[in-house]
């Protein structure tokens, strides 16, 4: 037997111990217990389930099998738009988080909140990146409605170092991924309320660059071939933070090792729900926060990256499963993206949904089988920011208040650690509405400016998922139709831009 084959047989051991863990669930289930875990640039293609050759994922397989796939699931293409979504059901250019490092606002209204007001006890760990996690941040997990939580301003590695509570950040040493479940474990167990149902966020590091991972892990990966070799990808250096090129075959042993690393991490949580006997009636949803990186980028059926409006940029793996209610394995094909999350989770948990413009939609009708077309399209836009946020923008929170603490590898602007900014945007003009955008219909994909001179794009992506086929050309009236919409939603949320509302949530 190889080294592979041993690192692979004692990953599916361990996968067989998990399987034959038993514990009694509650026979009559009420609100479930809900745990939404977020892979970071984990694209699409990168799981067992997707048909990837090489990527191993044994549990996340098994949640696909079990459980809900969301087949066609999308994200912001970059990370801190895409958290800023899922905290509030709305697209991230109404409250001004354009690009990462830019923060959140005060007074959105987030699903932490909405759950927290509903009886639930409300947990962060990992990456959080909408703001500053200390203590002082109006923007740290505890002001957007989380009880309790152990926090990143940003990624993180092996041994990574987290803030608790938002008191002074500590290092913890071993494979990050690993890290955040058994801290995540130990708050299920010791929550103060164990009659109340719980919401926790785990939002790994992984597989974020720098890469890095268990030696165990990487020995699955050996046979890859060897014609990586032959091409670079820029990326960080975990030794001294800043950008070099290492050959592509190196940096997907170690990303496809971190993949692992976290989806193990996965495993060991659904086998601790099942010891607490709480299994049954807890949600699990599984999505990445953006497409795959340029640097973990081999050959792929999909068009972009990372960034892009394109499908490689913007489509993730999401899984739902919840024994208590999705008993018989389905996939659901219509269009779904991470502002669903807090509608479809008021819905399920009887929470209020907040009086704002939502841009998300509740799920719940599809899982049932009750509604075959989304009828209401997905929309991305990447407002040109520094058109308005230079030295003279007045900055939305003091600067002293959006410093972040907690120290990474990667070296940005001479520094360790990463600041926030948020800006007022005090008029609105015509060039405002340039930047990348595209609308997603039940039937075609429109993309404006997508790639530089590319102009409009029009794709079928029900016949042309590979988005190669360009039909604005032969379809104007299409084209106009979804442009109108396009533009209409764009004046929607840039006028959001230039309004203050009041938290209707006072729990702070």
């Amino acid at each position: 037997m190889n080294q592979k084959q041993i690192a692979l047989s004692a990953l599916m051991m361990l996968g067989i111990a998990f399987a034959f863990t038993t514990a009694t669930d509650a026979k009559e289930p009420g609100r479930p217990n809900i745990i939404l875990l977020m892979g970071d640039d984990h694209g699409w293609e990168e799981v067992g389930y997707n048909g990837h050759p090489y990527v191993k994922t044994p549990f996340l397989d098994e949640m696909a099998t079990n459980g809900l796939r969301l087949d066609n699931f999308y994200a912001q293409p970059v990370c801190s738009p895409t958290r800023g979504n899922v905290l509030t059901g709305r697209h991230p250019n109404r409250y001004g988080t354009f690009t990462p490092g830019c923060s959140i606002r005060p007074e959105e209204i987030t699903v932490a909140h909405l759950l927290r007001e509903a009886g639930y006890a409300t947990s962060h760990f990992g990456k959080w990146h909408v703001g500053p996690v200390k203590k002082s941040s109006p923007t740290n997990p505890g002001a957007m409605g989380f009880d309790e939580w152990l926090s990143h301003d940003n990624f993180f590695e092996m041994d990574p170092v987290l803030s608790r509570n938002g008191g002074p950040p500590k290092q913890f040493f071993g494979e990050s991924s690993e890290i955040l479940i058994d801290e995540a474990i130990d708050y299920i167990k010791t929550r103060p309320s164990q009659d109340s149902p719980f919401y926790t966020v785990i939002s790994y590091g992984s597989p974020h660059e720098p890469y890095s991972g268990l030696e165990t892990h990487q020995l699955l990966y050996q046979d890859l071939p060897e014609k990586y070799n032959n091409q670079t990808v820029r990326l960080t250096s975990n030794k001294t933070g800043k950008q070099v090129r290492r050959p592509l075959r190196e940096v997907l042993i170690e990303r496809y090792a971190e993949i692992t690393a976290m989806d193990r991490s996965i495993g060991k949580l659904r086998n601790s729900l099942k010891t607490l006997g709480i299994r049954n009636n807890t949600l699990l949803w599984y999505c990445g926060d953006n497409g795959i990186p340029p640097s973990g980028l081999r050959e792929s059926r999909y068009r972009g990256v990372k960034g892009k409006l394109y499908e490689n940029g913007v489509r993730v793996p999401g899984i739902i499963e919840w024994p208590a209610r999705i008993q018989q394995p389905r996939t659901l094909s219509v269009n779904s993206v991470t502002s669903d999350i807090l509608p479809t989770l008021c819905q399920l948990t009887g929470a209020d949904l907040p009086d704002v413009p939502l841009d998300g939609i509740n799920l719940m009708p599809f899982w049932e089988g009750n509604q075959q077309n989304r009828d209401k399209p997905i929309l991305f836009w990447s407002f040109r920011s520094d058109q308005q946020s230079g030295k003279t923008a007045m900055p939305y929170i003091a600067p002293e208040l959006q410093q972040g603490t907690t120290p990474l590898v990667k070296e940005m602007g001479g520094i360790l650690t990463r600041n926030f900014k948020n800006f007022h945007h005090p008029e609105i003009r015509e060039r405002d509405f340039l930047g990348p955008r595209s609308i997603i219909t039940d039937d075609y994909k429109l993309v404006v400016d997508g790639d530089r001179g590319t102009g409009i794009e029009l794709f079928d992506l029900k016949l042309d998922p590979a988005e190669k086929n360009n039909l604005a050309e032969d379809n104007p009236q299409i084209v106009q139709k979804l442009s109108e919409q396009l533009r209409q939603w764009q004046a929607s949320g840039r006028n959001r831009l230039l309004v203050r509302y009041s938290r209707k949530n006072t729990a702070e």
